[in-house]
């Protein structure tokens, strides 16, 4: 299949070190490749991929200081990406919703005649600044709702309130010739990655580690242009740093993570919100690290308890849990995500959405060209008495 990828602008792929979505993105777009499709991927300059690149600006977004609210490069990008879709051939575009300026797809696509596929990587409202949030969505729903749409947990469909067009949901997963389970004995430490916000939870994963008197590592990013993020951290987190039991190493790109994680004794993972997945989860857990997670969001659809991890509802069940680790054999947890979370079955049921699309719009199409498919518009003075039009279909 002719294949056209939309990226966000902001993010560079793969990302230097966090990126969910755009970690996903890559994984995607490197076994569709692999597997024959012609793939074109609109991304900034700075993106390393195997497929064609299309971009309008050499650098993404943050790596270039342009902070989320600067919406005016993101448009750039995305209006020029679609004027050269409607100048070309291709079987699917493939959007990615996971930040604000994504919303502006649903109107730039609106009227191109290529089948669209979007991917839910996050979560309404998206219309939202900091602590503040608006009412925009309800208005983007205009064009949102005729959208095929794939959810990447059955957790996020339950979750979904909007009118949109779920057309199924697929799990991320992993290219598992980069993942490997070592046999040998992990070091005597927990791991902790992600963003530093609240609903991460990296707070709580120090006091869990504490508790059950095991020192614990943080990885991840700082985001400077959120004001939450950056308080949180100096506020929170840097006085509980000693770097004995409590240590920061900063962030890491996935070679220095595949090394962290592998060599980690447990990931903890008290999320404080309902995560619609958990990419560092599946990360964690195919290089053998057994994970120990609030039974929120999309957890118990990614952790098998027992087997590759641990559900918990409170903290200390964490830390009562932390003991137990080590009845848990790596290579097991590495089978889990082996079994169910290969970037080689995600692209797969990708295709076959694409699939399903495309026949669907072909479906439309044809209604719409039928020769007695006729819609009549009375005189003014008659549609003014409370008859406007009349549709005749056979």
């Amino acid at each position: 299949m002719k294949i056209a990828h939309i990226a966000p602008p902001w993010i560079t792929i793969p990302p230097k070190n966090y990126g969910g979505t755009e970690v996903v993105l890559y994984n995607l777009v490197e076994e569709q490749v692999a597997q024959g499709h012609d793939v074109t991927l609109f991304a900034a300059g700075d993106a390393k991929t195997s497929a064609k690149l299309v971009s309008f600006f050499p650098h993404s977004l943050l790596d270039s200081g342009v902070p989320w609210q600067g919406h005016l490069k993101a448009y750039y990008h995305l209006h020029k990406t679609v004027e050269y879709i409607k100048d070309h051939d291709f079987d699917v575009v493939h959007t990615h919703l996971s930040s604000s300026s994504d919303m502006y797809l649903f109107p730039l696509l609106a009227y191109v005649d290529v089948p669209h596929v979007m991917t839910l990587h996050s979560h309404f409202p998206f219309d939202r600044v900091q602590g503040w949030t608006g009412d925009a969505d309800a208005y983007y729903m205009e064009w949102a709702a005729t959208v095929p749409m794939v959810l990447i947990s059955e957790q996020a469909r339950a979750n979904t309130t909007l009118p949109l067009e779920i057309v199924d949901v697929v799990h991320h997963g992993l290219p598992m010739q980069h993942f490997q389970a070592t046999s040998e004995q992990p070091e005597n430490y927990a791991v902790w990655l992600g963003r530093f916000v609240p609903e991460k939870g990296p707070h709580l994963a120090i006091e869990a580690a504490r508790k059950a008197g095991l020192p614990i590592v943080l990885a991840g990013t700082i985001d400077k242009h959120i004001e939450e993020s950056v308080n949180y951290f100096d506020q929170e987190i840097k006085p509980l740093l000693d770097n004995t039991h409590v240590k920061y190493v900063g962030p890491v790109n996935m070679a220095q993570k595949v090394d962290l994680l592998s060599r980690a004794r447990v990931m903890l993972n008290p999320i404080q919100w309902e995560e619609p997945f958990g990419m560092v989860m599946i990360e964690a857990m195919a290089v053998g690290c057994p994970v120990i997670a609030f039974d929120r969001g999309a957890a118990s659809e990614i952790i098998a308890h027992g087997t590759s991890g641990f559900l918990v509802d409170t903290l200390d069940e964490m830390v009562q849990h932390i003991a137990r680790v080590d009845e848990l054999a790596r290579v097991a947890v590495h089978a889990h995500v082996e079994r169910n979370f290969t970037a080689r079955v995600m692209a797969e049921k990708y295709v076959k959405v694409y699939k399903k699309v495309a026949a669907s719009a072909r479906k439309r199409a044809n209604r719409s060209n039928h020769p007695y498919n006729i819609a009549l518009t009375l005189p003014a003075p008659v549609a003014n008495k409370g008859i406007k039009k009349f549709d005749i279909g056979v």
